[in-house]
């Protein structure tokens, strides 16, 4: 499976745990959408647009917040550097980079 087919499958499986109030495995999946997708730039800020929605739906003020800068970084400097591996959430650090995740190792 390409990696952009598998970033819009996780956007997916996102929606749905939202809409079931999975939220945990909700934000796990937006966190695999957003390293699959955090080198093209659409796919990049989109993530980050799914990330604020997450928080808006869960009243998670921090990730409202986070994600509000996020979506601008993203628009900004994804063409120039990101973070591999990082999940995008407000948990880390915006420019850490982390391990890719065994389960995403398959698309790198």
């Amino acid at each position: 499976m390409y990696r952009k087919k598998a970033f819009y499958q996780e956007l997916q499986l996102a929606k749905k745990a939202l809409r079931n109030a999975a939220y945990e495995v909700s934000f796990y999946h937006l966190e695999n959408a957003h390293i699959l997708g955090q080198k093209h730039w659409y796919r990049h800020t989109l993530s980050h647009c799914y990330m604020l929605h997450f928080g808006i739906r869960t009243a998670n003020y921090k990730e409202i917040k986070g994600q509000i800068l996020r979506i601008l970084a993203a628009l900004l400097i994804t063409p120039i550097w990101v973070p591999k591996g990082n999940t995008g959430g407000s948990n880390i650090s915006a420019t850490q980079p982390l391990p890719i995740r065994s389960e995403l190792q398959k698309f790198f």
